[in-house]
């Protein structure tokens, strides 16, 4: 926890234990106890003195006494400290009531005297064991948050470089497959690419981009993998719904179309259905494939292979995304919604 913070729970206290002392005098009861407002103002000084002392006395002594391992040891120390406390307490209120009042003023020893400022001695302690330990469990917990943030920021990023050769190298292949033809679509191929590479590069490592970029490198990578496989009509693709509007988490929708390039059936015509529809409020997307060979055995073949995909899914949108898994073996698809922050729709980026 920053220092100013402490300081101002520190000040807050005080201020609130003052205002406890000053109330009689705020409403006129101190007039009750004999004492004039010059007299109950010195009962209020001394008084904040010695709890002043019993407080620090306490907050700074606390912390090793509950580091002993024995619960009979912490007990008996505490008791030490109260006693030393209540020692020192009794004399300095000796002294300072002494000085005030001048040296001639004797001032009788009384039992209760002593029962008050152990009453004090209790209070005061246990008020400063309960702030330090308020202020240890805030700074506890902020460690803890920022400690969970940069372990998922680490896997956020691990699951990224997964994702990101996995792409590149499938579709390195389709653009040589091209040159090695000569066919004349390797120049829109490359330029594709290019943009592919660009986004790659320079976006994907943003917090959130709009959705109409994660879009064209849908439809980019949906057109190289076109080229590869040569059935007209093999992929059906459909967005709609203003998805332009929306910004989403980068290169998060990808997967699920490798998924299915690497699974469908050329021999389905269409072997791949994607759907993508998106406003400011949210995001669906659904892709459904034919998987090759239709065979029983396959069943969960694509579900297993979204294993990172779900992860990431936990940790940019937690308890704000659907993503429903359909796989029978000879059929499977997903269907992903996601709830957007108002942050995600600003049209910023992060």
């Amino acid at each position: 926890m920053k220092r100013r913070n402490i300081i101002l729970i520190h000040v807050l206290y005080w201020f609130y234990i003052l205002n406890q002392y000053l109330f009689p005098l705020y409403v006129g009861q101190h007039k009750g106890s004999g004492m004039a407002g010059s007299g109950y103002l010195q009962e209020v000084l001394i008084s904040l003195v010695l709890n002043v002392f019993t407080f620090y006395a306490v907050y700074f002594s606390i912390r090793p006494i509950l580091a002993s391992r024995h619960k009979g040891m912490v007990f008996l120390l505490l008791i030490v400290l109260l006693g030393v406390i209540l020692g020192l307490r009794l004399p300095a209120d000796w002294l300072l009531r002494t000085i005030w009042k001048g040296g001639g003023t004797v001032l009788p020893f009384e039992w209760v005297w002593v029962w008050d400022h152990l009453r004090m001695v209790v209070i005061t302690a246990v008020y400063a064991i309960l702030i330090r330990y308020l202020i240890h469990a805030i700074a506890a917990e902020r460690e803890k948050a920022e400690r969970v943030h940069r372990q998922e920021a680490g896997e956020l990023a691990l699951l990224r470089s997964q994702i990101n050769p996995h792409f590149l190298f499938n579709t390195l292949n389709s653009i040589y497959a091209l040159v090695y033809r000569k066919s004349t679509e390797a120049p829109g191929a490359v330029m594709k690419f290019s943009s592919i590479m660009r986004y790659v590069l320079e976006e994907a490592h943003a917090g959130s981009i709009p959705l109409e970029r994660e879009t064209e490198y849908l439809r980019n990578y949906v057109d190289l993998q076109r080229l590869r496989f040569r059935e007209p009509g093999f992929v059906r693709m459909e967005i709609g719904g203003g998805a332009g509007e929306a910004r989403i988490a980068p290169m998060l929708l990808i997967p699920f179309v490798e998924q299915a390039f690497l699974m469908g059936d050329r021999e389905r015509i269409p072997g791949i259905v994607i759907r993508l529809t998106g406003d400011g409020r949210g995001v669906r997307f659904e892709v459904k494939c034919y998987q090759k060979g239709g065979a029983s055995t396959r069943k969960g073949d694509f579900e297993t292979g979204l294993d990172g995909v779900r992860r990431r899914l936990e940790l940019v949108y937690p308890r704000r995304h659907t993503l429903e898994v359909m796989d029978t073996g000879e059929e499977a698809g997903v269907v992903l919604t996601l709830r957007l922050r108002d942050k995600e729709t600003e049209g910023q980026r992060d």
